[in-house]
Formats: C-alpha cells, structure tokens, sequence
C-alpha cells in the first residue's frame, strides 16, 4: 500500500528532522532544512486529512493533534485517526464475506413478521434491508445474568459437546476460569470434538503461549486475530476482534458481553462486582450467529469451512419473537451498528433505556436521544460510576449536561463495573451483544449484536434493568450542574477525544 509506506517514511522523516533540530549542533542551514522538510511533511498530511472529508470537527481536532503534538501527535493520528484504511486491509475479508453471506442467508426463509406492531415492523423493514442477515421467527433465546449463570451454562453445554465446539473471544485470560475451559476443550478434542478457537491477540495477551500449545497438541485449532507482530506498520492491530462467540453442535450459541478470566466472576478485588448480560441462542439464530465464527475462521486459517459441513444448516424451532442477528466491523457496511442503533431508538415510542460502560455516542445517536426526550418519551440512560479508563469515565460523563437539560434520566450504577451492552425501547425491543456506543465499536471493532422484536426475553432484560436502577444513583441536574471546575476540566478535557474513544 503505497499511501501506508509514506506515512511510515513521513514519520522517520518527522522523528529525524526533531532530532537535528533540538538535539545535534549543526548548522543553522542544515537545521532550517530539516525545519523546511518538517512543515513539508506536515503540509501534505493536513492537506491529505482535508481530502477525506470528514466531518469538519473531526478534521480540526485531527489538524490540532498534529499541530501541536510533533511526532507524538503524528503517531497517534497514524495509528488512531486513519479510518480508511480499514476499507483496504478488509477488502478482501469484505468482498468474500458478502458472496458468502449472499448464498448462505437465501437458506434462511423469509419470516412472517405480520404479528409485530406498527413501530416494530418499521425497525424490521430497515434492519432487514440493512444487514446482510435476516430475521428470525424460529429462534429462541434466554437471557444470563452475570459471570455465575453465564459460566455454568457454558461449562454445561461445552460437556454436552459430540460434534464440535466453534469458539472466539476478545479476552481469554490462562486464569484459573480460562484453564478449567480449556481442559474441557482438550478432552473433547481427544475424543474427537472438533475444537476451532479465536483469540485477538491484543485483547488476550495474557493467554499464555503454553496454553496455546497445549491446545494445539491436543489437537485444537487456534489461531490468534490480527496478530500485533504483523500488524504494527499496517495499522491492522488497531482494528480488534470484540466478539464473544460459542457455537456448539450447531445447536446452541452463546454471545453477549463476557469474556473469559476471573474478573467476569468478580473474582478480581480492584474491579469488584462485575455486572454484565449474556445471552443463549437456539435455533435458526445459531446459524447466523455461526455464520459470523466461520468467515472470521476462513480469515485467520485461509480454510474454506463454510461450504459442505453437514452439520452446517438451519435448526429450527418453535420461535419467541423475531431475532436478529448482525455483524459490524471493518468488513461490513461502515457505521451498520450506529446505524441499528439510531433505527431503534428512533422507533420509540414510549421508552428508551440504554446501559453501556462506554457512552460515547456520536452526533446522530446523540440527537436521537435528545429528540426523543423532547416528545416525552422516557429515556435512561445506565453508566457505571468507575470505568476503567480516565478518558471513558469522563469523556461519558461530558455528555451529561446536555441530556439532563433535556429530560433524560442519568443514573450511576455503584455495585460495581457495568459492562453490559444493552438497550430496550418501549418494552418490546431490545439490543444485547458486543458492541459498546462508542466510536470504536461503531468504526474500528469486529462486533455482534441480537436484536429482538417481541420477544418474552425482553421482560428479563426490563427485569434486570430495574433491578440494575436500584443499585444505581439517579443524577440530579442541579447537583451535576454544581459539580467542581476539576471535574469540569476532566470532562472538557476528555471530550477532545471523544472521536477516537
């Protein structure tokens, strides 16, 4: 990639040129050459960033960045700000993934969707010509509640295992949770279970290479996503694999926010409490749900999997509701998961409840929110009172002021970490999976979501979120608006970054 290699020699270019500017005693020509050079490089950058046409501010806090950070400023924006070029290094994924999905989805019979209601219906006629899987009416799906449910039914359908286990994750820790999972894959796979296993490399750096070997010699299949050591020039490492998927026999799926180590027991004493949502798919959902693991497969193995499993068909059973689910990352249309967002808050009537340990939204989430509070209808919104990062925390809580002036209702969950994704409009639709509302899980992340449409797990969902609400503290406007100007500046502060979150 041409383009890619430039920026790579700009960059020794811009590190060489700081150099023999502060820190060598050449002459004063030598050093307004490397000045010249310098604002050369800068030059083209800028103009380049103009080019994108991005949203304008976007682009000045990208011109800032480089401006007033030299080098420093330079890396970032090489290995954070340049979103095109996950259109190049997933081409090829994007272009097979779509012949793929074109053939498999026509397997999937269209549903009659005639028993939803008027607003449920308009988010399916978008959801539907929007992503590349369909809906499903022959599908179940029940909710787990926690790292305790979640884990113990895992560990119970994996025993359950005759066929195969298919399983990919963000973050699986060589803890002691990770270990009892891994020597259930290993005994299934001496006895003949096939066993594929995906972990991003980044997010499960703490999965120990001794594991990885012991899986492999017992006959597993594991391949790391993205791996760093190949992805440093080419900015691949910035684009991670967010998902959380288990597909066994091709009967049961799980997916939602868990990944695997002893934290998601709350088991680690500097998080504490670890509240999250799971979810269990049976059904033509599984299908989906498998679909998306094995094209991620045929990526990282180069193995033409899809095609000819005997096992690989539709499962069909008495369906709850109608489910869907849906894929986002580089290798999808840009923006589908904000795009499946805005639909479904945007068809509310009545009721609007999000949770997200990450609420960054983007300009259009953001006025969607507010419209929707002006018409009256009830919107909450769930963050957790600590997040685990400084610019998160209070580059979630920049947004605050804004909501509560127009009647959104705040409240700060204090039990512990929340880190479920979820949301729930007027009761009877609902989102749970992987993706944060933020920028990275709406441009840079791999992620999948279930979206349900009057389904009776969606009474779990308000039942937990009630519940949630209980251990939560509800926000006052007037105490927010008090609050210090240390708190003020954190929040300014983190908002600059609130594009590159």
């Amino acid at each position: 990639m041409k383009r890619r290699r430039m920026e790579i020699v700009f960059l020794f270019i811009l590190i060489a040129s700081v150099y023999m500017i502060l820190f060598t005693q050449v002459s004063f020509d030598v050093k307004l050459f490397f000045i010249g050079l310098y604002i050369l490089v800068m030059f083209i950058t800028l103009f380049s960033l103009m080019l994108e046409n991005r949203f304008a501010h976007e682009t000045l806090l990208w011109m800032y960045v480089l401006l007033f950070f030299p080098v420093f400023g330079y890396v970032f924006y090489l290995f954070s700000g340049q979103l095109y070029l996950k259109g190049y290094l997933f081409r090829s994924k994007r272009k097979k993934d779509r012949e793929e999905w074109k053939s498999l989805v026509t397997q999937v019979s269209s549903p009659d969707l005639s028993f939803l209601n008027d607003h449920q219906q308009s988010f399916a006629a978008f959801a539907k010509n929007a992503s590349e899987t369909t809906i499903s009416t022959s599908s179940k799906t029940e909710v787990l509640k926690n790292g305790n449910e979640t884990f113990t039914e895992i560990i119970r359908q994996l025993k359950k295992a005759e066929k195969f286990i298919h399983i990919e994750y963000y973050i699986f820790r060589s803890d002691r949770l990770g270990t009892e999972i891994i020597d259930i894959l290993i005994e299934k796979a001496k006895n003949g279970v096939e066993v594929l296993f995906i972990f991003d490399a980044a997010g499960s750096l703490s999965l120990s290479n001794n594991e990885v070997k012991r899986m492999k010699n017992a006959g597993i299949k594991a391949y790391p996503f993205s791996p760093l050591k190949h992805g440093f020039f080419n900015q691949k490492f910035n684009f991670r694999n967010h998902r959380k998927i288990i597909i066994i026999d091709g009967e049961v799926g799980f997916v939602g926010g868990l990944n695997v180590g002893e934290e998601y027991l709350g088991r680690n004493k500097s998080i504490g409490f670890w509240r999250d949502t799971h979810m269990v798919l049976k059904g033509e959902a599984v299908y989906m749900l498998h679909t998306v693991f094995l094209l991620d497969w045929e990526y990282v193995s180069g193995e033409d999997v899809l095609r000819g499993r005997p096992e690989f068909k539709n499962k069909v059973v008495q369906g709850d509701g109608a489910v869907q689910v849906v894929a986002s990352g580089p290798d999808t249309q840009q923006g589908i998961m904000s795009d499946f967002y805005y639909s479904l808050i945007t068809n509310a009537t009545k009721s609007i409840w999000i949770a997200s340990p990450y609420f960054v939204p983007n300009q259009a989430i953001k006025a969607a929110i507010k419209h929707a509070a002006i018409k009256g209808i009830q919107v909450r919104v769930m963050v957790p009172a600590i997040n685990d990062g400084f610019l998160t925390q209070y580059g979630s809580r920049s947004y605050f002021g804004e909501l509560l002036q127009f009647g959104v209702e705040v409240y700060s969950y204090k039990k512990g970490f929340l880190h479920q994704k979820l949301i729930i409009v007027d009761g009877d639709m609902a989102s749970i999976g992987t993706a944060n509302m933020d920028m990275r899980s709406f441009h840079l992340n791999f992620e999948v979501n279930v979206f349900l449409m009057g389904s009776r797990t969606i009474e779990d969902l308000i039942t937990h979120y009630k519940e949630d609400m209980m251990d939560s503290d509800k926000l006052d406007p007037i105490g927010y608006n008090n609050r210090g100007l240390l708190e003020r500046s954190k929040e300014s502060f983190a908002r600059l970054f609130s594009n590159v979150l």
